[in-house]
């Protein structure tokens, strides 16, 4: 029963948050002086897409066609599925969850690829191989920042990450742990600088030849990867499902809308650099960045 209930939860989670996502994509930008058209003309949209017909390109590779996007789904709900939704109740209540979300970020890099590769067209394979360019970097910064969060709890459980922020949340005590983070969630659901497979200069790099429900499929993947990962931020880094007088669910739902919120907003306002200067600031920056981050949890872990 009560796995069942945690089935029904991550579902809820992931189409709810999906639909807040794409309300959120058109309405932060009203915050810059653009016109939002909101939740219900985004919905529309993407109930039109589900009725054009697709169009497909010559000689195109069909199952990593479906792979692709289908990975991304199953990816999304796997991070769910070791995030405590409440104390004690987590469908898979793994003792390494945070490397099962390491996994996770980089099986995500192979599904944005066989996206590129499957239509069989060149903007899309650019789209793919520039994207596995930054982002392979970019899941080592990503690494530094969660495994600093563990330290203080001394497990890489998602769990007694939770439990560890009782008294004192993780944005607290490593403030720069989140920001850094939500690099890592741009890079992973392909948004604002770090938006390197999708690009317009690309004409739409990796979904350039996408069309119809393969384009719905494609962009409520990347949706449900944006609450994947904010969920992940909240549970890290603002406590989870920790809070007072609403239930535990509810917290983790409203960190996790905060979260997308963030992330979608810092999306719109970054610029997006040339491919080589982003890859000389992960490099250069980033990473070491990453790594003073995690020396200076260490020392608080052990001070």
């Amino acid at each position: 029963m009560i796995e069942a209930s945690l089935i029904l939860f991550i579902l809820f989670t992931l189409v709810a948050g999906a639909a807040l996502a794409a309300g959120l994509d058109r309405v932060v930008p009203v915050l810059w002086g653009a016109q939002a058209r909101g939740l219900i003309a985004a919905l529309s949209e993407g109930a039109a897409l589900l009725e054009r017909p697709g169009v497909r390109t010559e000689a195109p590779d069909r199952l990593t066609g479906v792979f692709g996007p289908a990975a991304y789904l199953a990816l999304s709900a796997i991070g769910l599925s070791v995030t405590p939704a409440d104390s004690g109740h987590v469908l898979v209540d793994s003792s390494v969850g945070v490397v099962v979300w390491g996994a996770c970020e980089a099986l995500v890099i192979v599904a944005v690829f066989l996206h590129g590769w499957s239509p069989n067209s060149p903007f899309p394979l650019i789209g793919a191989y520039r994207y596995a360019a930054i982002a392979l970097p970019m899941m080592l910064p990503s690494m530094f920042v969660l495994i600093a969060a563990a330290l203080p709890a001394e497990s890489l459980s998602l769990t007694e990450i939770v439990r560890s922020q009782e008294t004192l949340w993780n944005v607290v005590r490593q403030p720069l742990g989140l920001p850094l983070f939500i690099l890592t969630g741009l890079t992973l659901t392909l948004r604002g600088p770090f938006d390197f497979a999708d690009a317009a200069d690309l004409a739409g790099g990796t979904s350039a030849e996408d069309s119809g429900p393969a384009r719905a499929l494609w962009q409520g993947a990347r949706l449900t990867m944006l609450v994947a990962f904010s969920a992940i931020a909240a549970t890290v880094f603002l406590g989870g499902p920790l809070g007072p007088w609403l239930p535990g669910p509810v917290w983790l739902w409203l960190k996790t809308a905060l979260v997308m919120a963030i992330t979608v907003a810092v999306g719109m306002v970054l610029p997006r650099p040339t491919p080589s200067r982003m890859l000389h600031l992960i490099w250069t920056v980033l990473l070491p960045l990453s790594f003073v981050h995690l020396l200076w949890a260490g020392g608080l872990a052990l001070w």
